[in-house]
């Protein structure tokens, strides 16, 4: 080598770098699934953990007053104007809200509360549909599963991801009692939740670790998800009470996307231009829609409100579900957190709930009719069945 020529330097060839950036390329193609899922797997936890501590909350609510918060509970008049009473709208979360580290906002609840503008609201607030009202659109993290999604569009009230469980009822909401203060449909309320009535621990007989006392519930993305919107369907309710498969899952499930409504049936948020009315848009809201879940059709179903598509249409099928894959998180009477997969048992989903004057249904007291899945939402129908 001569004096003026300098020494080769090793170095990649073209060939070399290209060889290493397709290995560096598959390695990151392997490794991002199990990055993906390692991160689920943490928001699965942290919606346990949230779910851990709203059963915590019921216990302890329990201990302090013996029983547990109402759902459809509130203050006022009937004769009150609709958008100041809350009688008989709000939901068991309003009461139990000092019970998992949210004081601050009960006290604006149940003190008089007075707005920037200088309005000043009654203790209890107006009803929970009322946006100027600013406790309602609070949004408590602890409500919210991280795997969920954030609606699209605005929503201006606070929302929830975890419903209070009213068994496999049909007659759900705002029929419980007549004008006259008489049970209606009573053989059907089954479930740890029923609208407008107390409900207690010792009312479950067949074990606080064998009954569903919430469950998830999805909200919509605007997409037209089976599991985060709501199907309307007018007229009496008793078709698709007697045979919930065939005229709510079947009637409304797009045959090409399964987990999706089809195109032409009508949806809650098209109705009257509420873009509000889907499931868990409203956290102190006591309409099932909003913030209830029952145990009919499997977790991730369809879910169906009877009439024009107000959250407190009296009847409907409102499921429990999620954005995990594959089933939901329920909170048991024990306060154990159970995940269930969307093959849960649910028997013959083509007949009626119990309790009901359909042609064939069996009389109250009797088995549910929907499998495990039902038989867990009955708090009192002395069956052995479990979710294990």
């Amino acid at each position: 080598m001569s004096r003026n020529q300098s020494p080769r330097r090793p170095a990649f060839t073209l060939v070399e770098l290209l060889v290493v950036i397709a290995i560096i390329g598959v390695l990151v193609g392997l490794l991002l699934p199990a990055v993906q899922a390692a991160r689920e797997a943490a928001r699965r936890m942290s919606c346990s953990n949230n779910f851990k501590q709203l059963g915590l909350a019921l216990h302890n609510y329990h201990s302090a007053y013996k029983q547990l918060p109402q759902q459809g509970g509130g203050s006022g008049q009937p004769t009150d104007n609709q958008a100041k009473s809350n009688k008989s709208r709000l939901s068991a979360m309003v009461g139990l809200t000092p019970f998992f580290e949210q004081q601050a906002v009960w006290q604006q609840v149940s003190n008089p509360y007075q707005a920037a503008n200088g309005n000043i609201w009654p203790a209890m607030g107006p009803a929970p549909y009322n946006t100027a009202y600013v406790p309602w659109r609070t949004q408590i993290a602890t409500l919210l599963c991280p795997s969920d999604v954030a609606p699209n569009g605005q929503v201006a009230t606070g929302q929830l991801n975890y419903g209070f469980s009213f068994g496999d009822s049909f007659w759900n909401c705002n029929n419980t009692r007549n004008n006259a203060g008489k049970p209606l449909n009573i053989g059907q309320h089954r479930g740890f939740f029923k609208d407008r009535f107390v409900r207690r621990f010792r009312d479950c007989l067949d074990g606080l670790s064998n009954s569903i006392l919430m469950a998830e519930i999805q909200r919509s993305s605007g997409t037209r998800e089976l599991a985060g919107d709501a199907l309307v369907r007018n007229g009496s309710g008793s078709t698709m009470r007697n045979n919930p498969k065939a005229n709510v899952l079947e009637f409304a499930r797009d045959p090409e996307r399964p987990l999706f409504y089809k195109p032409g049936v009508t949806l809650a948020v098209d109705t009257s231009g509420a873009k509000n009315r889907f499931r868990g848009s409203n956290w102190a809201q006591g309409e099932p829609m909003m913030s209830g879940v029952g145990q009919t059709l499997p977790p991730n179903s369809a879910n169906c409100v009877r009439g024009n598509g107000d959250a407190n249409g009296p009847g409907g099928i409102f499921s429990a579900g999620s954005r995990h894959q594959g089933g939901c998180h329920v909170l048991m009477g024990d306060g154990a957190v159970k995940f269930i997969t969307e093959s849960v048992d649910t028997g013959n989903t083509s007949q009626g709930p119990i309790g009901t004057t359909a042609p064939g249904a069996p009389p109250a007291g009797s088995a549910s009719n929907y499998g495990i899945w039902g038989a867990a939402g009955s708090i009192a129908g002395r069956e052995t069945t479990s979710l294990e």
